[in-house]
C-alpha cells in the first residue's frame, strides 16, 4: 500500500473513531471558536470605523483648512480668507454662486443613550450650498432648519446614539436653546455623526470669530491640482487642500491601528490557550490509540502517514472551530452600530461593525494556525511510537 492510501486510511480512521473523544474534541472546538469569535469581533471594529470614514465626501469635493492643521477644530479662517478660497479656480458654480460652503465646527455634548455619560458631538455650523456640496444629504425625519433662526438637524447616527436630539427637542448651546427640527441622512458617511445649523447664528451663539473649513465641490475630480496650486500659491492664504475623502480616510488609521494592535494581542493571548486546548486534545487522542498506531505500523503502515493523519485531525477540529467562531461573529456583531471618539478631532463618530468577508478569511487562517501548532508535536509523538513496547500491551 503506497503512502497516500496509508494516508486514507489512517485518516478515515481517526475520523471513525473521533465520538469516542467527542468531549475532548468539543473543548478543543469551543477554545478556537473563542479565540477567532473575539479576533474577528474586535477587528469588525476598526473595518466598520474605517468603512465610515471611506465614504464619506467623494473625489470632487475638497476640504480647505488652516496650513499646518489636522483637525477642523485647530484650524481658523478669517471671512476674507473664505472668500478668497471660493474664488479658486476649478470650483463649480450655481446661479447663486460657487458650490462651496464655509463651515465653523464645534463640539456640544450629550448624554450617550447607552451609558448615560457625555460626549463630544460635532456641531457645525455650514451655508445654503453645503447641501448641494454633500450630495447624498437627505431629511428622513422633519425637516432643514431655516436660515436666521437657532435651529438644529441631527445625523441619524448622532441621533440613535444621543439623547435628546429627537425632532422637536429643545437644547442649550453657546448662549441660547435651539430646536431639532430634522434628521438627515448622508448615505453612512461620518457627516451623520453631526449637528448642523446655519454658521450665521452658531458664530455669534459661541463668540466665535472665524470659520474652521471651507468645503467645496470641483467640477471634476481632475481639476483638484489646479485648485490646490492657486491656493497654496496665493500669498494672501496659509492653507492645506485635501480631498475629501482622503481626509477623512486618514483620520481612520490611527483608531484601525489601535484597534488592530489590541485585536491581535487579545487573539494571541487567548490564542496560547487555545494551543494548549489542541495540544491537551491530540495527545490524549495519541496514547488512546496507541495500540491501534502499533499495530497498524506492526502491519506495515509507515510513520509519516500516521502523523499526518493526527495533523489533518487537529486542522479539522480547529477549522471547525474557527466557522463557529467566525459564524458567531457574524450574526453578533455584524452591523451592530455604536459610537467611538474620533482620535483627531476627539469628537464621537456613529459607525456600525463590519464583519467583512477578508475578517472571516483571517479567522478561518489563524484557526488553521493553532491547528497547526496544536496537533504538530503529538503527530511526532505518534509517529515516533515504539511499535515493540505498544504491541507488548495488548
Amino acid at each position: 500500500m503506497n503512502w497516500l492510501a496509508q494516508l486514507v486510511v489512517m485518516t478515515e480512521l481517526n475520523l471513525r473513531t473521533l465520538k469516542e473523544r467527542l468531549a475532548a474534541s468539543l473543548v478543543a472546538m469551543v477554545g478556537v471558536a473563542g479565540v477567532v469569535g473575539v479576533f474577528v469581533a474586535v477587528l469588525s471594529m476598526a473595518e466598520g470605523f474605517e468603512k465610515t470614514m471611506a465614504t464619506t465626501g467623494s473625489p470632487e469635493t475638497v476640504i480647505v483648512m488652516r496650513g499646518g492643521t489636522d483637525a477642523e477644530m485647530m484650524s481658523v479662517l478669517s471671512r476674507e480668507e473664505t472668500r478668497v478660497i471660493l474664488e479658486g479656480p476649478g470650483i463649480a458654480r450655481a446661479a447663486d454662486g460657487p458650490v462651496g460652503s464655509a463651515e465653523a465646527y464645534m463640539i456640544a455634548d450629550f448624554p450617550k443613550r447607552t451609558t448615560g455619560t457625555e460626549a463630544n458631538v460635532p456641531l457645525r455650523g455650514v451655508h445654503a450650498s453645503a447641501f448641494a456640496v454633500r450630495r447624498k444629504f437627505d431629511i428622513v425625519a422633519g425637516r432643514r432648519f431655516e436660515f436666521g433662526r437657532a435651529e438644529l438637524i441631527a445625523g441619524q447616527g448622532a441621533a440613535r446614539e444621543f439623547v435628546g436630539l429627537e425632532v422637536g427637542s429643545k437644547v442649550h448651546l453657546g448662549a441660547g436653546d435651539w430646536t431639532v427640527v430634522g434628521i438627515f441622512s448622508t448615505g453612512g458617511s461620518v457627516a451623520e455623526s453631526e449637528l448642523w445649523c446655519d454658521a450665521e447664528v452658531l458664530i455669534p451663539a459661541f463668540r466665535r470669530g472665524g470659520f474652521q473649513s471651507v468645503y467645496a465641490r470641483l467640477n471634476s475630480p481632475d481639476d483638484f491640482d489646479k485648485f490646490k496650486a492657486a491656493l497654496t500659491s496665493d500669498p494672501r492664504l496659509n492653507v492645506m487642500v485635501e480631498r475629501e475623502t482622503e481626509f477623512y480616510l486618514e483620520q481612520s488609521r490611527l483608531l484601525r491601528q489601535v484597534v488592530t494592535g489590541l485585536g491581535n494581542l487579545v487573539a494571541g493571548l487567548m490564542g496560547i490557550g487555545a494551543v494548549f486546548g489542541a495540544l491537551n486534545t491530540m495527545y490524549s487522542a495519541v496514547s488512546a490509540r496507541t495500540r491501534e498506531i502499533a499495530t497498524l505500523r506492526a502491519l506495515g503502515f509507515g510513520g509519516s502517514p500516521v502523523a499526518v493523519s493526527v495533523l489533518l485531525e487537529s486542522l479539522l477540529l480547529a477549522l471547525a472551530g474557527g466557522a463557529l467562531g467566525g459564524a458567531a461573529a457574524y450574526f453578533g456583531f455584524n452591523g451592530f452600530t455604536t459610537s467611538t471618539i474620533n482620535w483627531q478631532s476627539f469628537t464621537q463618530v456613529a459607525f456600525a461593525f463590519a464583519v467583512t468577508p477578508k475578517l472571516l478569511v483571517q479567522g478561518l487562517v489563524y484557526s488553521l494556525l493553532m491547528g497547526l501548532i496544536g496537533g504538530l508535536f503529538p503527530a511526532i509523538r505518534a509517529a515516533r511510537l515504539p511499535v515493540a513496547a505498544a504491541l507488548r500491551e495488548l
